[in-house]
């Protein structure tokens, strides 16, 4: 059904019943009910500075749908702080709150049968939990990212949410004084808005740009900075137009403009989550897509944008120097996009990027061309080997060598990992394994910046090794391995690895291996037995239950 046979089986759905007696007491008039009604899930709260700056947004929203003759019905979100959450047993609903909002807008867009709707979140998984329901519902859709964080300062350095997080490594370990530990820790987040690096909510926000859910410029802007009102104004009016126009989803969201959005990914330095993100989103709109396709974009896309957590500068530095937009017209020209790709708009993307300049402007060093890539290739590795027969993902991006071989240090928990760092137990040339992290044994497969910034903190960024059936946060870089698969908890090799075994972490090689005598592996799997598991009620038991595999972007549905 096209949307304007839905708007108007709709209409007439209204017009032949009493339900149209509760729209009156919205406030509508007869003439409202031959306008389409345009959903706005609004992901406001005072949770995380993340959301909090939303509300105005939504606003916004609402007034500029009136203006272009559709009727707004807001509805709310719930969000969960990722930063707020890590390192506590809060940290495990933060992958399921992707599911639930994916479910939230489902319910009301299709309960109360929306002819489109305009996502508004800022967290991380506020991205993708939007795009996967836009994705479900097809109905035509546009995603508004909440916009970033401002820099916070402290003895002229740019700070991020992961600079608090170091400190603490850095501090625990006598390298800091009290004074600028607290001195970070009070100035690293100065604004509303998501985290301001390269991290996952900029990762996925800027992503959709490069999708074609999204308008371009809007991801990195910054949240307290009028433009962003502006372009979610912008947003809106577009939207109501692609209703008219029956613009769906499903149009948009392709094989080729998901190559478009990880090759964008790859060459802004993101986020691993975005791996996860992007199975689940090609999923939820039945496009063929695997581990197999990250690792042949990441082969051809270098890394060309000098972007934190391995890198320099913050998201609003990118905002300043051309933006995503940039970025794209530069893997335009070099044939590493698609260019026939349909957006929101109407447009191509090759007709949005005609008016962008072919190079960004002389002098600034965050965008580089594509001979003076950061890396030849992108950092996204997909790691196999018999830890991993289905795939992890390394972030190798700001490693001098992404190669250790060294003793597991194998722990089952998230908070004795962090007793053996910050007590000074974990040595340069270990490998850490934390496991039964994964989606279902987590359950809800938790991120662990808390861990990984603490190694940072104390200096073993580069020799240390760290692998987890778990997930790390976009914030986190050194030579990291998550999404190990098949997790602990289903049995993987990951759950038979002991204290002192030889691992070898080889993102050269592609390989994640255990150097153990595979006779002896299968010996320990025949004494392997399952655990119970931690929950079996509530989210995190529905959750435990019908998780898909990382493998498979931990999908419930």
């Amino acid at each position: 059904m096209s949307a304007n046979e839905r708007s108007k089986h709709i209409t007439q759905g209204i017009a032949r019943s009493p339900n149209r007696a509760m729209f009156y007491a919205l406030g509508y008039e007869k003439a409202d009910f031959d306008k389409p009604m345009i959903g706005i899930a609004n992901g406001h709260s005072t949770i995380t500075p993340c959301n909090a700056g939303l509300q105005p947004l939504a606003d916004a929203a609402s007034a500029a749908i009136k203006a272009a003759g559709g009727n707004p019905q807001m509805f709310g979100t719930p969000t969960i702080s990722d930063g707020m959450a890590m390192g506590t047993e809060g940290m495990k609903y933060s992958l399921i709150s992707r599911e639930v909002i994916a479910d939230c807008i489902e319910t009301c867009v299709q309960g109360q049968w929306m002819d489109g709707v305009l996502v508004i979140g800022g967290c991380d998984k506020n991205m993708p939990g939007g795009m996967i329901a836009l994705a479900r519902t097809n109905v035509p859709g546009i995603y508004v990212y909440g916009g970033t964080i401002k820099p916070g300062k402290w003895k002229g350095e740019d700070l991020s949410i992961v600079s608090a997080f170091e400190a603490v490594g850095s501090y625990m370990a006598g390298k800091m004084s009290e004074e600028d530990f607290e001195g970070i820790e009070c100035n690293a987040c100065p604004t509303t808005g998501s985290c301001g690096g390269m991290y996952t909510a900029n990762t996925m926000s800027s992503s959709f740009e490069a999708l074609g859910m999204s308008l371009l410029y809007s991801s990195t802007m910054a949240n307290p900075d009028g433009e962003k009102i502006d372009s979610t104004a912008e947003s809106a009016r577009v939207l109501v137009e692609a209703v008219r126009k029956n613009i769906r989803p499903r149009d948009i969201i392709t094989r080729r403009s998901i190559e478009n959005a990880v090759a964008l990914m790859m060459a802004t330095g993101g986020s691993t989550n975005g791996v996860l993100h992007y199975l689940a989103i090609a999923h939820a709109a039945e496009v063929e897509w695997t581990l197999d396709d990250f690792e042949r974009i990441r082969r051809k896309v270098p890394v060309i944008c000098d972007l934190k957590p391995s890198g320099h500068y913050m998201a609003v530095d990118l905002h300043r120097v051309g933006g995503v937009p940039q970025v794209l017209k530069l893997l335009l020209n070099a044939g590493l996009i698609h260019g026939d790709c349909l957006t929101i708009t109407g447009r191509t993307l090759g007709e949005e990027l005609a008016d962008i300049p072919d190079s960004p402007a002389a002098g600034q060093t965050v965008i580089r061309p594509l001979e003076k890539a950061l890396y030849d290739e992108g950092h996204l590795a997909i790691l196999k080997g018999n830890l991993a027969p289905d795939g992890a993902v390394a972030k190798i991006s700001g490693l001098k060598n992404p190669v250790i071989q060294g003793p597991a240090r194998v722990f089952d928990d998230e908070a004795s990992a962090m007793d053996a760092i910050l007590s000074d137990k974990i040595k340069p040339g270990d490998v850490l394994v934390l496991r039964y992290l994964g989606p279902r044994g987590g359950p809800g497969m938790p991120e662990m910046l808390a861990p990984t910034s603490a190694i940072v903190g104390r200096g073993l960024g580069e020799s240390v090794g760290f692998i987890t059936d778990g997930r790390f946060s976009g914030g986190t870089w050194g030579m990291v391995v998550g999404h190990v698969t098949p997790e602990a908890y289903e049995g993987g090799t990951i759950a038979l690895v002991k204290e002192g075994d030889l691992i070898t972490i080889d993102a050269h090689r592609l390989l994640l291996q255990l150097d153990v005598d595979e006779a002896e592996i299968e010996a320990r799997r025949k004494a392997w037995r399952q655990p119970p598991p931690r929950y079996t009620r509530g989210v995190l038991g529905k959750f435990a239950q019908l998780a898909r595999p990382a493998s498979e972007g931990a999908v419930t549905g």
